[in-house]
């Protein structure tokens, strides 16, 4: 009688797995899907805010404070609009130049520097948390893919066994191609875990990146709330130049 080659491979392992395998497999497909579409989003809103980042020069130089929230742009997500508006309702706000009628509060034992610096903070909160969104899922998926590609091989490999077992044969094509099939459910384990890793770690660096400008950009506003003059940028970012003293803005 002929010896008909078995067949193996990820179609043979799909065909004769459990609802466990099965399970299993459709998981980590979900999660590599779900994966690169966090990757693909997140990149392109941290260019987008690259590109934001550089109109900050072009607000300082506007006439007044209306022109230079226009040159930052109408993006409802701009964190540095969000910046500038937050510190211009705040100053407006300690002055009474918003028109609101005004009663005793908790906050007037503050001091304007205080006044401005609690907005300006509350805003860069508010934009950090919208740029880690997500972030999560990604640490979350590169920590978990290898053991559940390792528990479906784990699993593969019982069954593997225990069909070799009621089969009474032990040679070694026998016993060689179910283990190394059972394999394939840690390679795709891998496979999901390893771009949510490297992209974490990418998104994380340029999110820090981003996070550094907008501080300096708040603490420049702060400034300029505080004294009417925007403060000099003495420490400026790695492959940025320094800023320097510039006119002040005239507020609106």
């Amino acid at each position: 009688m002929d010896n008909v080659p078995p067949t193996f491979g990820l179609a043979h392992l799909w065909a004769q797995g459990d609802a466990l395998i099965r399970a299993i497999a459709i998981a980590l497909l979900l999660m590599s899907v779900l994966t690169w579409v966090i990757i693909v989003m997140k990149a392109w809103d941290l260019r987008r805010h690259r590109a934001q980042a550089q109109r900050v020069e072009a607000f300082w130089h506007a006439s007044d404070f209306a022109e230079g929230l226009e040159r930052l742009g109408r993006e409802a997500d701009n964190p540095f609009r969000l910046l500038a508006a937050h510190g211009r309702d705040a100053a407006a706000h300690l002055s009474g130049a918003d028109g609101t009628p005004r009663s005793p509060q908790l906050h007037d034992s503050l001091d304007a520097s205080e006044w401005v610096q609690r907005a300006l903070r509350h805003a860069i909160d508010d934009c950090v948390a919208r740029l880690q969104a997500g972030l999560w899922i990604l640490a979350s998926i590169g920590s978990t893919a290898p053991f559940i590609g390792l528990f479906g091989t784990v699993w593969s490999i019982y069954h593997a066994l225990v069909g070799i077992g009621a089969s009474g044969s032990a040679r070694l094509e026998q016993v060689a191609g179910p283990i190394g099939e059972a394999l394939i459910m840690t390679a795709l384990g891998l496979a999901v875990a390893i771009p949510a890793v490297l992209g974490y770690n990418a998104l994380t660096r340029g999110h820090k990146m981003l996070v550094h400008h907008i501080n300096r950009f708040a603490h420049e506003l702060h400034a300029y709330f505080v004294t009417g003059t925007r403060l000099a940028a003495r420490a400026p970012a790695p492959g940025v130049g320094s800023a320097g003293t510039v006119r002040p803005l005239r507020s609106q």
